[in-house]
């Protein structure tokens, strides 16, 4: 992977691009007047990471780019502050104070959401295994703005971590959280859910283990929780019974410890 900025930029996001390379471990190369996929053909590697003066952009194997956005966790916590209610929230039982881990962040969306229920008196860590993504997400999460406060403060207590979720689980203690989350890269895709596109190029498609899911009923005190596909064999494989569905194709496994 390379890092790149866009054309002319300015001294802080050079200096930005410069900081993030060195963070990545890989190689920073100037723009120039070269596109992007020119630069891809003179250092051979096509995966980029172009640095603007607001935005991170991911060129991976896809035609598009990931770039950190709130997805629907805008919407969704709009909806909670008007007192709806949020089928996420609902089935893991979070609420104000409580502990959470997210074991595979993605963009951040449903760790965002958890954020705003845990509160200032709660926490929310989210693991990302892939350093790309860890950065995009990271970086939009600090920076990002909205019109939306409690929404921004939300997001800015979210604390990422880069690192494999079942290494995470193993360091930590007995009962040391309330509610353990997964929501990997489902096992039969959702194919209608376009917006997932360009994250498939980025994030990290290993199936979960049952070492994995045993390590998050050890260090959960309340919940372990899987999303996948409401028809995938994962909810049974890993010992969630009676996957719960929803009137789409996603499927929540609930594990009471």
């Amino acid at each position: 992977m390379l890092v790149t900025t866009s054309y002319s930029p300015s001294p802080d996001a050079e200096a930005r691009a410069k900081r993030l390379a060195a963070e990545l471990g890989v190689r920073y190369v100037p723009r120039g007047t070269s596109s992007v996929r020119r630069l891809g053909e003179r250092y051979r590697d096509s995966r980029f990471m172009l640095v603007s003066e607001r935005e991170l952009h991911y060129y991976g194997d896809g035609d598009a780019p990931l770039f950190f956005h709130p997805s629907l966790s805008f919407v969704r916590v709009k909806r909670l502050m008007n007192g709806e209610n949020d089928g996420l929230v609902e089935i893991t039982g979070a609420k104000p104070g409580d502990r959470i881990l997210d074991c595979t962040a993605g963009l951040g969306a449903d760790s965002i959401v958890f954020s705003y229920v845990a509160g200032p008196d709660g926490s929310v860590t989210a693991v990302e295994s892939e350093p790309a993504l860890f950065t995009i997400v990271r970086e939009g999460l600090a920076s990002y703005e909205t019109h939306l406060e409690p929404f921004n403060e939300a997001m800015r207590r979210v604390r990422m971590k880069l690192g494999h979720h079942l290494d995470v689980l193993r360091m930590m203690p007995d009962d040391s959280c309330d509610i353990v989350y997964f929501d990997p890269m489902f096992r039969q895709p959702v194919e209608e859910s376009s917006g997932i596109g360009p994250l498939r190029q980025a994030a990290n498609h290993e199936p979960l283990t049952e070492e994995a899911i045993r390590e998050a009923v050890r260090v959960a005190r309340r919940s372990v929780v899987l999303k996948e596909h409401r028809d995938s064999g994962e909810f049974e494989r890993l010992g969630f019974q009676q996957p719960l569905r929803t009137r789409t194709k996603i499927a929540y496994g609930v594990i009471h410890p």
